[in-house]
């Protein structure tokens, strides 16, 4: 994690002797790097292959994995041969997945460039593509052989883009750190701003995940807890067929939804749900459930979550901020209430 580590790649890459090397990206990020990270390869005597694949989660499925299976085995990639994904959290996701698959699996690296990515997706493993009926429902946990986070990356980052992976960050607050929380509420402006306090921010996310995934990588238990916001937030994304919002900024209204379950089953405090709503605002980021989205739409998509366990939802709700408890006993009626207050 650092400042101008795109003219470092190719040296890293060459440390791993890949008898090939792929970079699997999309049309608008590729455009934006592909000077410095050619430069960084060519330096070290790599010339890789470049798929390059629509920008849009709309894009994350089967068919476009399917497509570059199809790239790679033309290209006679081998087991011994390497795959980057430079790009943010579909980019990251696709890529892992086809890692995990192809051949039964072969090695990638994660370069992610969105804030989202270099907070979440990128780190812990989990690969997967969507299905109509819901997100991220095909998948494999695979691990990258390394991540590389070059903040100088969220320069050329759009406002709407950087506000999505805040949510991100402030569900770590939630979830492990009430010093991150604050931090967040008091190194507003800088953060905003790109200042210093972005490698702290971008650390410090890192660091809770692979604490949490490190324990339980293939979410038997704790880690689920990195799912606050996304039991309502994954709804959000299905409901509007992953069209109308970025993966954070469901997210955000998913967490905001989930402390007011919380405060309704008497876990949580109102003062500190409305800290929470706050601190999702004052990030440009929304809060409140979709016009033209029916509660019924929400609920449905809701059930089919892949984090459901026989037929109940699992919700993780917060007690305090930096600790929440994972619940399998919030029932429709009050998931239908909160929705609709």
């Amino acid at each position: 994690i650092g400042h101008d580590l795109l003219s470092k790649l190719g040296l890293r890459i060459k440390e791993f002797r890949p008898s090939k090397v792929a970079i699997i990206s999309n049309d608008t990020v590729f455009p934006l790097y592909k000077d410095a990270v050619l430069a960084s390869l060519k330096e070290h005597g790599i010339t890789p292959q470049v798929f390059l694949m629509p920008d849009g989660e709309e894009h994350k499925g089967l068919e476009w994995a399917n497509n570059i299976y199809g790239a790679l085995l033309a290209a006679r990639f081998d087991r011994s041969s390497l795959i980057i994904a430079l790009g943010g959290g579909v980019a990251g996701d696709l890529t892992g997945f086809v890692a995990a698959t192809y051949m039964r699996g072969i090695r990638f690296i994660q370069v992610p460039t969105t804030l989202l990515s270099q907070v979440d997706s990128s780190v812990g493993g989990k690969t997967g593509v969507n299905h109509p009926l819901g997100k991220n429902m095909i998948g494999a946990v695979y691990q990258p052989s390394l991540v590389l986070i070059d903040v100088d990356t969220l320069k050329t980052l759009p406002k709407r883009e950087f506000a999505a992976g805040m949510a991100e960050v402030i569900k770590y607050g939630v979830i492990a750190d009430s010093k991150l929380f604050d931090y967040l509420k008091n190194k507003r402006e800088d953060i905003l701003s790109l200042g210093d306090s972005i490698i702290h921010l971008v650390k410090r996310s890192c660091e809770i995940k692979a604490d949490v995934v490190s324990k339980d990588e293939r979410e038997t238990g704790l880690r689920a807890i990195l799912n606050f916001g996304h039991t309502i937030g994954h709804a959000i994304e299905t409901a509007t067929g992953y069209k109308r919002y970025l993966h954070g900024e469901a997210i955000a209204i998913g967490m905001h939804y989930a402390a007011e379950l919380a405060v309704n089953k008497g876990i949580f405090d109102k003062g500190l749900a409305v800290q929470v709503k706050a601190l999702i605002e004052s990030y440009n980021l929304p809060v409140d459930l979709p016009s033209g989205v029916q509660t019924s739409d929400i609920i449905n998509a809701v059930k089919v979550d892949k984090k459901a366990k026989a037929g109940n939802v699992i919700f993780i709700l917060p007690e305090s901020i930096g600790s929440v408890r994972i619940a399998d006993d919030v029932d429709e009626g009050l998931i239908r209430e909160v929705l609709e207050a």
